[in-house]
């Protein structure tokens, strides 16, 4: 088992406005046409949190306002590495006027109410840690366990 990938859901908004941002997947590479949010490699020498800013740029072009740790780890098995994943799990929340400029690795970005991308998402798992972020930062912030989950 090891850290190798991280799941990073992007917010905007607050309460009953509160949004995911959805990418569908290019034709070509790994489960093209399913729905899902920023997921990705951490390089060598590399933080958990800085692969999740990272990888928001290169798929989104995006630049987080706040990132919180979910206090969430995922495991997922990479049958072709033999291998059990750990996955942490990041949320960032940037500026609702931000516009995102897709990387070759998806073809349609959508930004849904978070119940509508709850049923979006092809991956039970990211449904499950959707729930979560809805529940600790759906006001906007962490409020009282804000010194424990936000990373910057």
């Amino acid at each position: 088992m090891r850290v190798s990938l991280v799941d990073l859901y992007v917010l905007r908004g607050a309460g009953s406005s509160l949004e995911c941002l959805t990418l569908r997947r290019a034709p070509g590479g790994r489960c093209p046409g399913s729905w899902e949010v920023v997921h990705g490699h951490i390089e060598r020498g590399e933080a958990p949190a800085e692969a999740a800013r990272r990888e928001l740029r290169e798929e989104t072009g995006l630049t987080a306002l706040r990132l919180y740790n979910l206090s969430r780890v995922e495991l997922f098995y990479q049958h072709r590495q033999d291998e059990v994943a750990l996955v942490p799990v990041f949320v960032a929340f940037v500026e609702p006027e931000d516009q995102v400029t897709l990387s070759a690795e998806h073809d349609c970005s959508e930004w849904l109410l978070v119940e509508e991308a709850g049923r979006r998402l092809a991956w039970p798992r990211e449904r499950r840690a959707l729930e979560d972020a809805v529940i600790l930062l759906g006001g906007g912030s962490a409020g009282p366990v804000e010194d424990v989950l936000r990373v910057c």
